[in-house]
């Protein structure tokens, strides 16, 4: 059983959940402010097995003390499995608990359904880089979210990387095809590179890891670097090289600009029919 005082409350520790709980504690979150509820039975001994000494742990919210009020619900479980797991928290928001969702797909109008139409609600994608610190989230909030639960979003967020707000709901659907879904793209690619070193004669270690050593030090330098993107790879480019020679097939119309395209269509497609 946990305490009465208020805290955090995760729900779902896997990959994403567990990487904000690290995110909190390295931030210099309290462990004994936060507590685990695993509904995944499956997961439960793997996710409460690394948690750090210090946070409570529960299988189900019906282990929670009936004292027990967190300041915020976060919900780090599968969109899958929302429905059957988030009317089980109904009881916190209704008393006053913000609830910050990090599902796919599933839409603010989703979460005031199953927890009360005033419900103070965060909807939020974040990117599988917050498990080292360097995500970078987007997040939307309702209208009875306080000034108060809106600075401890942005906390508990934060804690993991920088952290966007939007105003307009719709435009979460393009958020998760382009950055929540985006990783994948850049794996995609640091393999492509990889296994065409390979065909042009390199070793396989030796192309895997001259491919991840250029992918992170591109990023590296996006990040830390005033031009655009644009800007940067016509730095590259001198005219007549090897580099334009490689981009003219990359940049043909049928090419990666319009397979890029297509791509982040689909994502933001399937992430709209997941709220649906």
């Amino acid at each position: 059983m946990t305490s009465a005082a208020g805290g955090v409350l995760l729900v779902g520790c896997g990959k994403m959940g567990g990487a904000l709980l690290s995110g909190w504690i390295e931030a210099g979150r309290a462990p004994a402010s936060i507590t685990v509820v695993e509904p995944e039975a499956s997961s439960f001994a793997k996710a409460t097995a690394a948690l750090p000494a210090g946070i409570a742990h529960v299988r189900s919210p019906h282990e929670l003390s009936g004292a027990y009020k967190p300041d915020i619900v976060v919900l780090a479980v599968k969109p899958q499995i929302m429905d059957e797991v988030a009317p089980n928290f109904r009881r916190f928001a209704q008393e006053g608990a913000a609830v910050l969702s990090i599902a796919a797909g599933r839409t603010i109008d989703y979460f005031q359904d199953a927890l009360g139409k005033r419900s103070a609600v965060v909807r939020a994608m974040p990117n599988t880089a917050a498990a080292i610190g360097r995500g970078i989230t987007a997040a939307i909030a309702n209208a009875y979210v306080s000034a108060p639960q809106h600075a401890l979003c942005e906390q508990l967020l934060t804690a993991v990387g920088e952290v966007v707000w939007v105003t307009d709901e719709e435009q979460m659907d393009a958020v998760t095809a382009v950055s929540g879904s985006g990783p994948a793209y850049v794996f995609l690619l640091t393999e492509c590179m990889a296994k065409a070193g390979i065909e042009a004669g390199l070793p396989p270690k030796l192309a895997d890891q001259l491919a991840r050593a250029t992918v992170a030090g591109a990023g590296a330098l996006l990040v830390v670097s005033p031009e655009e993107p644009k800007k940067l790879r016509e730095n590259v480019t001198s005219p007549g090289g090897t580099t334009e020679a490689a981009l003219k097939v990359l940049m043909a119309s049928d090419a990666l600009p319009a397979l890029m395209t297509k791509a982040i269509a689909a994502a933001a497609r399937r992430s709209h029919e997941l709220a649906q």
